[in-house]
C-alpha cells in the first residue's frame, strides 16, 4: 500500500494512501476492523463519540490482530475529539461542563484507553468550532497532546472554509498535518483547500467519496478507464485521488470490496486519463 511520510517537528509519520473508516458499524466494529486489517488495510479511523462510532470495538479488532508479525507501530491510528455540539447529550465521553480543554484531554484518555494503546497516530478535531477563544483553546489543548508525545500528527475535519483552515494554520504552533472533509460537488470538491493542503504537505482525505459521488461513478470518463483497465469505477476514482495526493476513507463492510479498494495500487493512470477525470471534478 502506498503511504505518505509526513514531517512533524522532526517526527516522521507514515500517513497510509487509503484509510478504513468505521462510523456507522456499531456491533459490527470488532468484527470488520479486524476484516479490514487481515485483508491488508494498515490505517483506521475512529473517533471519540458514541453517537456514530464504537471506540472501543476499533481498539477490541485492533488487538485481535497484534502479534509477532504485526505490531502496534504498523498501523496508523486515527481518532477525533468531538465537541459538544456533535454529540448524544446521553452520551458524552468527557465532562460536559468542564473547561474545554479539559474536555479534550478526557477525550484522548478515553481513546487510548477504547483503542488500547499509548499514542494516537493522528488526533483530529471532528470539526471547527464558531467561537475563536473556544476554538483557540481546544487546538492549544491538542498540541499539549502532541507535545507530550501522545498524538503524533493533529488534524482537523468537516473544514470547509479556505479561510478558517489558513487562519488555523497560521495561528497554530502544531500545524494541521491531516484535513479530512467530505468529498462532493456541494463544496467544489474542496479544489481551494485541496490545493492549500498540497502546498503545504498536508494530507487531505476524503469521506463519503462514493456514496455522494454517484453521477460522477457513471460518467463516461471514469467508465472506460474502467473497462480498459478492467476495474471498478470505485476503482478508477480511489486511484486518480490517490495518485493526486488523496487519501480516500472507505467504510465498506465488504471483504471483496475491501480487496479490491486496496488494489488500486497494482495500476497507476496516465496523465491523459488522470485529466480526463480531473474535468469532472
Amino acid at each position: 500500500m502506498a503511504d505518505n511520510d509526513v514531517a512533524i517537528s522532526g517526527q516522521r509519520v507514515r500517513s497510509p494512501g487509503i484509510i478504513y473508516g468505521t462510523a456507522w458499524k456499531k456491533t459490527r466494529t470488532p468484527e470488520l476492523v479486524r476484516t479490514a486489517i487481515e485483508t491488508g488495510f494498515r490505517g483506521i479511523d475512529t473517533a471519540c463519540q458514541p453517537k456514530h462510532y464504537d471506540e472501543a470495538g476499533v481498539g477490541a479488532g485492533v488487538a485481535a490482530c497484534l502479534n509477532d508479525k504485526l505490531r502496534r507501530g504498523d498501523l496508523y491510528l486515527q481518532t477525533k475529539f468531538t465537541p459538544l455540539s456533535g454529540q448524544d447529550p446521553k452520551q458524552i465521553p468527557y465532562d460536559p461542563s468542564a473547561p474545554a480543554a479539559r474536555q479534550v484531554a478526557q477525550s484522548f484518555q478515553t481513546s487510548l484507553r477504547n483503542l488500547r494503546t499509548d499514542y494516537i497516530d493522528c488526533l483530529v478535531l471532528h470539526s471547527p468550532l464558531p467561537d475563536p477563544g473556544e476554538m483557540s483553546q481546544v487546538w492549544g489543548a491538542m498540541e499539549q497532546l502532541f507535545h507530550a508525545g501522545g498524538a503524533r500528527q493533529l488534524g482537523i475535519s468537516n473544514c470547509y472554509s479556505a479561510a478558517d483552515l489558513k487562519r488555523l494554520y497560521r495561528e497554530a504552533r502544531v500545524k494541521p498535518a491531516v484535513v479530512q472533509n467530505r468529498f462532493y460537488a456541494e463544496t467544489g470538491y474542496d479544489r481551494e483547500i485541496r490545493e492549500f493542503c498540497r502546498q503545504r504537505a498536508i494530507v487531505y482525505q476524503s469521506f463519503w467519496t462514493l456514496t455522494a459521488n454517484p453521477q460522477l461513478l457513471a460518467h463516461d470518463n471514469i467508465s472506460i478507464l474502467a473497462s480498459k483497465y478492467a476495474r471498478t469505477p470505485a476503482q478508477i476514482l480511489f486511484r486518480y485521488l490517490t495518485q493526486n495526493g488523496v487519501a480516500p476513507l472507505t467504510g465498506t463492510t465488504s471483504a471483496r470490496h475491501m480487496r479490491e479498494d486496496l488494489e488500486i495500487f497494482d495500476f497507476e493512470l496516465a496523465s491523459g486519463e488522470l485529466q480526463a477525470v480531473t474535468e469532472l471534478l
